[in-house]
């Protein structure tokens, strides 16, 4: 085998170096994570969950949220969540006096609030459960001291509070936010809380190590960034069930009614109702939301493999130079083609990613040192043909 050039090996390693020790660099591998999660499915067929659209009104009116309990309450769900905050003023109170009577009805039910980081000074400091088994630095972690907006008292002693916030500085189309800090104490976020009532946990059961997992009682492990975000594929959302609230209420009445019906809502019963204004974007909460109820987590393959391709790679770099440009070229593109199908059935099967900017950006730059760097004697490029004689 031909000897690999130092320099191809140096500049090689340097940028694995680069990539595992860059945060930066590290989060470029996500572009090509959004490629993978847009050209594959999730490996999960179904999820226990119905999501119900209300509309694009947020937040929307008190009548209608009163109808959509009201129709779910037909199939006896544990948990009904609303992401919307639900506030309507005084003016609405009458209207808001049904919803009341319809919520006191629901086993667990929980609704969107949403925190602040500059509360007004003279509300009062709102008591919020938190976890008490945590370990790990907070200092990641979005810091709020009160909430912004909330539902009612009237509503909110009867409820849950599932808090909405989206921080930009850490959360984004993958990144689901479950942990905040609230002066000085960690507690969840909506995904989160609504998964924990769904499976009759409380925060007390649960352990949490920032920036590795959380862990249930059943010995699921979440895992979470340092900011307590979770890395999602939001096309898992789309294995729940999705009604519109007309469909949800034709089915409540044929239910009622005994008449037979197009949509079965019978598995409601031991599944998670959530609500949420209609929109054309992927709900990340559902998405979050889902993730947990079925343990199916994208994950990043082991740094190990990253370490494994690179020093391959640089070996196998002085190899490269026996070839011709040509058949380089298209070796490096066959190649890089047969990687990104690998990456798509491994995501689609396992849920596992591999990482592509770094073993194929490794390859890529072996593959322009060997076209560029003066060819060994013998080598395809420089092998000389001899003409033959002329015909007497």
């Amino acid at each position: 085998m031909e000897r690999p050039s130092i320099w191809v090996i140096i500049v090689v390693l340097l940028l694995g170096v680069l990539f595992l020790r860059e945060p930066r660099f590290q989060r470029s591998e996500e572009i090509f994570l959004r490629w993978l999660i847009r050209h594959s499915q999730p490996a999960i067929k179904s999820v226990p969950m119905t999501i119900v659209d209300i509309g694009r009104q947020s937040p929307p009116p008190p009548l209608e949220t009163a109808l959509l309990l009201q129709g779910a309450l037909e199939f006896k769900p544990t948990v009904i969540a609303l992401e919307p905050v639900l506030q309507w003023g005084e003016r609405a109170k009458d209207q808001e006096q049904i919803f009341i009577d319809q919520a006191m009805r629901v086993p667990k039910l929980m609704l969107g609030a949403e925190l602040t980081a500059a509360p007004d000074p003279d509300a009062p400091v709102a008591e919020i459960g938190s976890f008490a088994n945590v370990s790990g630095r907070r200092g990641d972690l979005p810091a709020f001291s009160g909430i912004e907006h909330q539902p009612g008292e009237d509503v909110r002693i009867i409820s849950t509070l599932g808090f909405v916030n989206f921080p930009e500085e850490v959360a984004n189309d993958l990144h689901v936010p479950l942990l905040f800090q609230y002066r000085g104490e960690v507690i969840p976020s909506f995904a989160l809380q609504a998964a924990l009532l769904w499976m009759r946990l409380t925060p007390s059961e649960v352990k949490i190590d920032i920036g590795s997992a959380i862990t249930l009682p059943n010995g699921t492990k979440i895992p979470i960034g340092f900011d307590g975000t979770l890395l999602v594929n939001p096309r898992i959302a789309q294995r729940a069930r999705h009604l519109t609230l007309n469909e949800l209420l034709l089915a409540a009445q044929q239910h009622e009614s005994g008449a037979a019906t197009g949509i079965r809502l019978e598995d409601v019963r031991t599944q998670l109702v959530l609500a949420r204004v209609e929109s054309n974007t992927p709900d990340l909460f559902a998405a979050a939301i889902a993730a947990i109820q079925t343990n199916s987590f994208v994950r990043r393959v082991s740094w190990i493999f990253d370490c494994v391709l690179v020093v391959v790679v640089a070996l196998l770099s002085g190899a490269l130079r026996k070839f011709s440009r040509i058949d380089l070229t298209i070796g490096a593109i066959a190649f890089s083609a047969a990687y990104c199908l690998v990456a798509l059935a491994i995501i689609s099967r396992f849920s596992i990613w591999i990482p592509a900017w770094l073993p194929l950006g490794a390859l890529w730059i072996s593959v322009l040192f060997a076209i560029f760097l003066p060819k060994p004697k013998g080598s395809a490029r420089t092998v000389a043909i001899a003409a033959p004689p002329p015909t007497p």
